[in-house]
């Protein structure tokens, strides 16, 4: 493998809603050795070519060296971009390459003469050898690059005619240098695969979680209102009612990953279906509330947004907004998600704090970052409940407020003492943006 196809994390296409496969970032760790051989081949060339010419008149048979060189500048000239890519490199030309390189190692004994090859004198081809052998090792591995080093020795020792020391040097140089390095490729193919395949495997996973937040913040819901009023109305209602609980149970499922499976008629924490949801989702009939609320206001554009204009609507009777004096702003996509987090936060504040109890919400404009936090004076959260929840599918907390704010780099933090209230800090750094690139909802 040379080049993958790795989707991007960044799913801009389907966060816009338009069709299509999503983008790919085209990377090959390989590149860059097929360029540094292709330049190898180009430069021992010239340096081949004036070795031959500085010793033209020692040869035996000059012409005949002559004439290797100008089949292999030929060669060379026709063939040079072959090894820019591995989709150009193919075995013929391997093959070809080899066989000129091993062609000039066994004709040099019929062009140089007997003294001078003992002597120590190069080869036709010289170092220009290596690029062939090299191209092997890229391409195939160490295997590939163990049978052409071997292919070469062999020849440089039929061309010496002797185990003389300087041969062996060559030999065993080449050939540790050619299996190295197709060593060393193959370790990095592997390891672009993987880095491929997890990269596939994130932006999967945050797609799948983008999908969870809107079915969580609008199908869920619904189906427990249905479920509820089904239930409070019985006859036919009823037995709608008690469908639509099954196929909220087998989505909650399906939305957390499938590591639940309740039995038949139950919710997924084995409760019966009319107990209240735990920390995280609606319960009774005030999930008419959630479900039907008007969703959070969405900033116009793409650029700059004041979060207290998307803030300032939830205040209410029961809800205190605080503000600084100045704007303050982040990114269109990041304010609306934001603002999308803090709705669900309200929303478990109703749920389960009670009617009566009262929210703060507060905003600070930190040189790096926007922090806002929701407060309540509920009876606040047992220790380790938005754990339990989230493992039995519940993915109000996960999904809607803490998977928000990571997509935007951001933290969200919990603060509950039992009977004191809850408090809940979520935190955006400045100049992020959604990695899908969408403007969450807080409601569909």
């Amino acid at each position: 493998m040379t080049e993958e196809e790795i989707p991007t994390v960044r799913g801009g296409q389907a966060a816009k809603g338009r069709s299509g496969p999503p983008k790919a970032l085209r990377m090959s760790v390989e590149l860059p050795l097929w360029r540094a051989l292709t330049g190898y081949r180009i430069l021992t060339l010239v340096y081949t070519l004036g070795l031959v010419a500085l010793s033209y008149r020692k040869y035996e048979h000059p012409p005949a060296a002559a004439a290797y060189m100008g089949a292999l500048t030929l060669w060379m000239a026709l063939t040079w971009r072959r090894t820019t890519s591995a989709e150009r490199c193919t075995r013929h030309f391997l093959l070809g390459d080899l066989g000129f390189a091993v062609g000039g190692i066994l004709l040099t004994p019929l062009v140089d003469t007997h003294a001078r090859i003992m002597d120590g004198a190069p080869t036709l081809p010289s170092i220009w050898t290596a690029g062939a052998v090299l191209g092997f090792a890229i391409k195939g591995g160490w295997r590939w690059a163990a049978v052409a080093s071997s292919a070469v020795a062999v020849a440089n020792l039929v061309e010496r005619q002797e185990l003389a020391r300087d041969t062996i040097h060559n030999v065993v140089l080449v050939w540790v240098a050619s299996v190295a390095i197709g060593y060393v490729v193959e370790v990095a193919r592997a390891s672009e695969r993987t880095l491929a395949r997890a990269l596939q495997i994130e932006a999967a996973t945050r797609e799948r979680e983008r999908l969870a937040r809107d079915i969580h913040d609008s199908v869920l819901q619904v189906l427990a209102m249905v479920q509820r009023r089904g239930a409070a109305i019985g006859g036919e209602a009823g037995e709608l009612g008690r469908m639509a609980g099954e196929q909220e149970v087998a989505l909650r499922a399906l939305v957390a990953g499938g590591l639940v499976s309740p039995p038949r008629g139950q919710r997924p924490d084995g409760a019966a279906a009319a107990v209240p949801h735990p920390a995280g989702e609606p319960g009774p009939d005030e999930v008419v509330a959630s479900a039907l609320s008007a969703p959070a206001p969405e900033p116009d554009g793409d650029g700059p947004c004041d979060v207290r204009a998307l803030l300032a609507p939830f205040a209410g009777a029961g809800v205190t907004f605080s503000e600084p004096g100045a704007p303050v702003t982040l990114p269109a996509a990041a304010a609306a998600e934001l603002a999308a987090a803090v709705s669900a936060a309200l929303d478990n504040v109703r749920v389960h704090a009670g009617a009566a109890a009262r929210a703060w919400i507060l905003v600070e404009d930190e040189p790096r970052a926007v922090i806002v936090t929701v407060r309540d004076d509920g009876p606040g959260i047992p220790e380790g409940r938005l754990a339990d929840a989230e493992r039995e599918g519940r993915m109000g907390v996960a999904l809607s407020i803490r998977g928000r704010l990571r997509d935007l780099g951001g933290t969200a933090e919990w603060v509950s003492v039992p009977g004191q209230g809850t408090e809940v800090e979520l935190t955006v750094p400045k100049g992020t943006a959604p990695e899908g690139g969408r403007r969450g909802k807080a409601r569909a």
